[in-house]
C-alpha cells in the first residue's frame, strides 16, 4: 500500500520537475485514499513556502473543510524540512511516510515528529522507494549543475 501512495507522490514529482521545480512531490491519504496531491512551486510561484508537503495539506484542510486532519497520512518523496514537519504538527497529521533521506542532516524529522511541540505527535517512516525519490533528485541536480557549467563557458 505504501508504495502506491508513494507511486503518486512520485507522480507529483514529476509535475514540478515538468515545470522546472525541484522535483519533489506530497500527497494526503485519508481511509486509503488520496484526497490532496501537492508539488513544488516556489520558482513558479516566488513563494518560499509553495513546498510539495505545505500545497498537499492545504488542499486536505479545505477538501475536509479543517485544519486539524488526525486521522490523515502524507506521503512525501522527499524527507520534509522544519517548515514542513511544523505544518504537519500543526494540522495534526498522523504519519508522515517519506522516501529520499535529506541528505545533508538538516531536516530534524525525527526530533520534530517526537517533540510534542503542539500537543501532537507524528509517526515517521522513511526510506518508502527510497532509490526511486532519490534518483529524481539526484538527476535533477546534476542536469542543473551540467547547465550551469555550459553557461559559464
Amino acid at each position: 500500500m505504501e508504495n502506491k501512495f508513494m507511486q503518486a507522490a512520485l507522480k507529483c514529482a514529476e509535475k514540478a520537475l515538468e515545470e522546472g521545480e525541484v522535483p519533489i512531490g506530497a500527497v494526503v491519504v485519508s481511509d486509503g485514499k488520496i484526497i490532496s496531491r501537492g508539488h513544488n512551486r516556489r520558482t513558479k510561484r516566488q513563494v518560499a513556502t509553495a513546498h510539495a508537503e505545505v500545497e498537499a495539506i492545504e488542499k486536505a484542510c479545505r477538501k475536509l473543510k479543517s485544519w486539524r486532519i488526525p486521522e490523515c497520512e502524507i506521503y512525501v518523496t522527499l524527507e520534509p524540512c522544519p517548515m514542513c514537519m511544523g505544518a504537519m504538527l500543526n494540522a495534526r497529521i498522523k504519519k508522515v511516510y517519506f522516501g529520499a533521506y535529506e541528505g545533508k542532516g538538516r531536516s530534524l524529522t525525527a526530533q520534530l515528529a517526537a517533540a510534542n511541540l503542539v500537543n501532537h505527535t507524528i509517526e515517521v517512516e522513511g526510506g518508502v522507494m527510497e532509490k526511486e525519490c532519490a534518483e529524481i533528485l539526484s538527476s535533477f541536480f546534476a542536469s542543473m549543475r551540467e547547465r550551469t557549467k555550459k553557461e559559464n563557458q
